[in-house]
């Protein structure tokens, strides 16, 4: 089981999304005896919230249902218990990095944009919509972290294969 966990500041928004993302893709793709997925943030504020209302929105309209509950990021059980831990920016990047006890919790460590491709192949960060005045920040976020699902669930098939 490759189990992987995506990280954004406050789980609320970025993180949540590609954790809904990557379970259907995994459940459409039925790998759910191979592949599982969480979320967290590295901020402790929303503990225990559903998604940002908005993202919630946005994801309805692209038929996924975010219903993950906030929780913060926990050095000593995440390095434990998954394989690879994506970021959502580089600030989270850097907060996680800061937080690896040895140099195989450090590699474990990467920014989730790695496995983005196409129009997306050259970004370093999902935009943080939280605070955007973007009318379409969400849905914006929504496509960004598809693409990057996407690549990442090409990665971990073609790695197990």
């Amino acid at each position: 089981m490759t189990k992987v966990l995506f990280v954004c500041l406050g789980n609320i928004c970025r993180s949540p999304a590609a954790n809904g993302i990557f379970n259907a893709l995994i459940n459409k793709n039925h790998l759910s005896g191979s592949i599982a997925c969480d979320s967290c943030g590295t901020g402790n504020w929303h503990i225990g919230c559903l998604p940002d209302k908005r993202m919630r929105e946005a994801g309805a309209r692209h038929g996924y249902a975010f219903d993950h509950r906030a929780r913060q990021f926990d050095p000593e059980n995440d390095f434990k218990d998954f394989d690879l831990i994506l970021t959502m920016d580089n600030e989270n990047l850097r907060d996680v990095r800061a937080l690896a006890g040895t140099a195989q919790d450090l590699a474990k460590i990467k920014l989730f944009t790695n496995f983005c491709n196409g129009d997306y192949a050259n970004t370093l960060i999902v935009e943080d919509p939280y605070f955007s005045e973007k009318p379409d920040a969400f849905d914006a976020v929504i496509a960004h972290v598809e693409n990057g699902c996407e690549g990442l669930l090409k990665f971990l098939t073609e790695k197990q294969a």
